[in-house]
């Protein structure tokens, strides 16, 4: 455990759920966790106990990706715990593959609604359906206008022109909206909506009182920052600045809310938690922009802030982050934005 980690409190230790199992994390609040196929390797997801007309339902928050692994440990799941209390609806915290994978298949599976925000579903609908600026081949003339000219890596992110519906091959065709403020009853109790941006388009976090339960989805995670990245299809986008705004929304909750992220395991120490988040990210801005008393690229930024070898699923998401952070230090003008002779933006200050 490193020392950030060792102010956080995870009141479960290192107990995990077991594939296929719930594990009870708060009255009615159950734990899956299933694996994911890239470097982080797993998603958590929550299944809570929920009322219908007919009785004893369940409600599921985020879906995991579509594979045969995730289908099988939903079956077991179902076995477990669906066979008297039915799914009766389907929650989305945001649009990334291994938060609605399986939303279409979970749906039809028990004729649930799926609920999440207009611009989550929008951008998934987007991206499921492969359209021209949305597709997995996009994010090559992007890069390369922020420096990237390893050719290798180049055919390796040309090859990524199905990603997306690899892993999301539908999504239902109507969905309920989410909005900011919202509060969702779920079995008797209140969630209030909590939208936040830069990670995603609109993300969905939610936030029980009355059980002191925040469903944080991939807005604050205990042992990495989410990622915040600049996309082709928002090329001028200012993520970062939208996610440290959207952080103080949870100004309002409790120090000791227990927190139910998407990866890594539940904790407590929620402030703590961000105000590590915010230090991270001062104090890569300040590394950013004294790098750039000399013009530098987006990937001559990347080996600054990610020492570790990169494959190409991770450096898309690296070269993103860097420019995320070279945009935010742009919009306040603290530096310049420069295209030179190679057809390359590079910023200086």
């Amino acid at each position: 455990m490193n020392l950030l980690e060792q102010q956080l409190t995870y009141p479960h230790n290192e107990q995990l759920p077991a594939a296929g199992a719930a594990m009870e994390v708060a009255p009615g609040v159950h734990w899956l966790r299933m694996g994911l196929p890239f470097a982080l390797d797993h998603i958590n997801l929550w299944l809570l106990a929920d009322e219908a007309q007919q009785g004893p339902a369940w409600s599921i928050v985020d879906c995991g990706v579509d594979n045969a692994a995730t289908r099988a440990n939903w079956e077991a799941v179902f076995v477990r715990h669906c066979a008297k209390a039915p799914v009766t609806r389907v929650l989305a915290t945001h649009c990334h593959p291994d938060h609605v994978g399986l939303a279409d298949w979970l749906c039809a599976r028990w004729q649930a609604p799926l609920a999440m925000t207009a611009a989550e579903y929008a951008f998934a609908r987007l991206m499921a359906a492969s359209l021209p600026g949305a597709d997995g081949t996009a994010a090559v003339a992007h890069f390369q206008l922020h420096g990237l000219t390893d050719q290798a890596m180049i055919a390796q992110l040309q090859g990524r022109k199905s990603y997306y519906p690899n892993l999301v091959p539908a999504l239902p065709h109507a969905y309920q909206r989410l909005q900011d403020g919202d509060m969702v009853r779920i079995g008797g109790r209140q969630w209030r909506v909590i939208t936040g941006f830069g990670h995603s388009p609109e993300h969905v976090a939610l936030y029980c009182k009355q059980l002191g339960v925040l469903i944080s989805g991939d807005m604050i995670l205990p042992r990495i920052s989410t990622n915040v990245s600049v996309f082709a299809i928002e090329p001028q986008a200012n993520p970062l600045r939208a996610f440290l705004v959207s952080l103080s929304k949870f100004a309002d909750l409790p120090e000791d809310t227990l927190v139910l992220p998407s990866h890594g395991r539940p904790f407590r120490g929620l402030h703590t938690r961000i105000a590590q988040l915010r230090a991270h990210h001062l104090s890569r801005l300040a590394d950013v922009l004294d790098a750039c008393a000399a013009p530098q690229s987006a990937a001559d930024i990347v080996p600054m802030m990610f020492e570790r070898a990169l494959d190409a699923h991770q450096l898309s998401f690296a070269l993103g982050e860097a420019l995320a952070h070279l945009h935010l230090l742009w919009f306040e003008g603290k530096l310049q934005r420069q295209t030179g002779t190679d057809g390359i933006i590079r910023f200086v200050t």
